[in-house]
């Protein structure tokens, strides 16, 4: 689930856990309840009151589909942006010192915060990957006569 960020999670917990496993993955690292404590222990997760047994019995018990629960996760994270989004843009228009010109360069930067995440979303739940385009063709002149070819010889000096 390259599309999957550790932002996209509700909490702390479950973003450290899953950048556990993925940086195991990543080093191509075997993925069993050993290796994943000692990756835990090293990011500091139990360091943080959470006992070793909590993170064993998290990553042991199987609740679904992963892709199930991510493209969950990474839903709920498109709504909680897009909400976000919405009160940034409402805080900008309700600004009486923003001029048009802050309105609608925050509501950009704003909105493009919401076209990622919405990308990744919509990448995460394609069932076909995206066809290729066909190549454009040239545009035809409709003006004058149509352009000559030069001869590589025929350059003038100047």
């Amino acid at each position: 689930m390259r599309w999957l960020q550790p932002n996209d999670f509700t909490q702390s917990l479950h973003a450290t856990v899953w950048e556990c496993l993925t940086s195991l993955v990543h080093r191509a690292e075997p993925v069993d309840p050993v290796t994943v404590l000692w990756e835990a222990q090293h990011r500091g997760l139990l360091a943080d009151g959470f006992a070793a047994s909590d993170l064993m019995s998290l990553v042991s018990t199987p609740v679904g589909s992963p892709e199930y629960w991510g493209e969950r996760v990474l839903q709920r994270a498109l709504l909680t942006c897009a909400f976000d989004v919405a009160a940034r843009i409402a805080v900008y228009a309700e600004g009486p010192a923003n001029t048009p010109h802050q309105l609608i360069t925050g509501s950009r930067r704003a909105l493009a915060d919401l076209t990622a995440v919405r990308t990744r979303w919509q990448r995460s739940t394609a069932t076909t990957p995206a066809a290729p385009r066909a190549p454009r063709s040239p545009a035809v002149s409709r003006a004058g006569p149509p352009p000559r070819a030069i001869a590589v010889g025929a350059r003038t000096l100047r």
